[in-house]
């Protein structure tokens, strides 16, 4: 049994929802309820509380399926919104549900129901492994999520903590069902060409510190999509490259997800199908209802593997920063055997652009003096190691002179809500110093390149 909004265009939305009465009647059969007098509810209680119901889905984007043993209520919600929080917690409280699914993964998860998750962070480890982007991009996404929640005072994922604790006080299971964002990160990056990561990171930055105000009616606009979604919506609507790995293969990962839980869930006594609340940004209810109704052949556990692989690295990624190892040494060495004055010139000019470059993305992140200084004399060094990167030497050196305390990893979420918290908050700041030393060093790097060839094919 599926319930669809009624018209509109492809993607649902706030405006486009079922009837209430007929969405409430696709819910799972409604329990007995204790009045606390008597201990059952007369049938004027479960009258009330149907009525209730349908008021909360009045205006709620909702579709009820039956699949793979299960109901599902995908209900859609906005991720910053005082609406969509309490829906959450009412149709959680209602106990028409034997379990809860969230548009979260586990890291996500941990992020938000820990408050002290980024005080267990180790920086060392994160720019060791190279996730330092990854890291910079989820600060600015979270950014852009606090800023909008800070105008409504909403907490950021409100409805995803509401369904989190309601469902621990209903002692209701609770499924993360959405694909890791560091894979979607990755996936979206390969998918792109590199002018539209460039649009894409400026966009982002955009959103970070812009201080445009937004009304509560247009967050709930919002519901058209999911936060992801939101902060690219400009180029998710313009580039398939980048709607696929956002949207559309979260919206088959969720499902394939669902199917997987809804066969480990426990049937009823009397056979009845367990009935499961779905919350998730109202972008993906067209989607996720899509791959429910017609699941691909594969099995699930196989396209939650497919679409969890990190994308192969391109094999010119792999030999590029080595081949313009070797073109710049050939070119000191052709220098050197022409005229040894030309080859001394030619190593000046790669010292003093790489260094100068790279120490001026620390001195622009606000790094230590001392940072900056080491941070120019080992860039000339390290960018002819594509091993080890300026920016991991600047952030080594920025934390062992200004070490991140405990404040700073408390304060973190909200600091990096403005432009100067980034530069303010010292875990921020390591990140931005990584960031523009790296950028620094790169730029000196093809400067420095161009002009050695200028001077010997000149």
């Amino acid at each position: 049994m599926t319930h669809e909004p009624n018209g509109g265009p492809e993607r649902s939305t706030a405006s486009q929802v079922p009837d209430a009465t007929e969405a409430s009647a696709g819910l799972a059969t409604q329990p007995q309820v204790d009045d606390g007098d008597d201990g059952v509810a007369t049938a004027a209680d479960a009258a009330e509380r149907e009525r209730q119901l349908a008021d909360l889905l009045a205006d709620q984007p909702v579709h009820v399926i039956e699949a793979h043993g299960a109901r599902f209520t995908l209900l859609g919600t906005a991720h910053v919104s005082r609406t969509s929080a309490e829906t959450v917690t009412a149709l959680i409280r209602s106990g028409h549900f034997d379990a809860v699914a969230i548009e979260l993964d586990p890291g996500r998860h941990a992020a938000l129901s820990q408050a002290d998750q980024y005080a267990k962070m180790d920086l060392f480890k994160v720019f060791r492994e190279g996730k330092a982007g990854m890291v910079a991009a989820n600060l600015a996404l979270g950014a852009f999520q606090q800023r909008l929640a800070d105008q409504l005072g909403v907490e950021p994922g409100a409805e995803m903590k509401a369904a989190i604790e309601s469902a621990a006080a209903a002692k209701l299971p609770l499924l993360l069902v959405d694909r890791d964002i560091g894979v979607t990160l990755r996936r979206v990056y390969a998918n792109v060409p590199w002018w539209q990561r460039l649009t894409i990171l400026s966009g982002l930055l955009a959103s970070v510190v812009s201080r445009e105000k937004i009304s509560e009616e247009e967050i709930e606009r919002l519901k058209e999509g999911d936060m992801l979604e939101t902060t690219f919506s400009e180029f998710a609507e313009r580039s398939e490259r980048l709607y696929r790995p956002l949207i559309a293969e979260r919206d088959a990962f969720i499902a394939a997800r669902l199917e997987q839980e809804a066969k480990r869930l426990p049937a009823l006594p009397d056979g009845q199908p367990r009935s499961v609340l779905v919350v998730l940004g109202a972008g993906h209810l067209k989607g996720v209802l899509a791959h429910l109704e017609q699941p691909p052949e594969a099995t699930p556990a196989e396209r939650v593997r497919e679409l969890s692989a990190l994308p192969p690295r391109r094999r010119w990624g792999r030999i590029l920063p080595w081949a313009i190892v070797g073109i710049v040494l050939l070119g000191f060495v052709l220098g050197f055997l022409r005229d040894p004055d030309i080859g001394r010139t030619l190593l000046v000019e790669w010292v003093l652009f790489n260094g100068v470059l790279a120490g001026l993305g620390a001195l622009i992140a606000l790094a230590h003096p001392l940072t900056v200084v080491v941070t120019a004399l080992a860039a000339p060094l390290t960018s002819l190691n594509p091993l080890v990167g300026a920016g991991f030497v600047a952030a080594g050196v920025e934390m062992w002179l200004r070490k991140p305390n405990v404040g700073d990893f408390a304060n973190l979420r909200r600091d990096v809500t403005s432009a100067r918290g980034w530069w303010r908050n010292r875990v921020a700041r390591i990140f931005l110093v990584f960031l523009f030393a790296t950028l620094g060093s790169a730029i000196g790097t093809y400067v420095a390149g161009f002009r050695i060839f200028g001077r010997l094919l000149g």
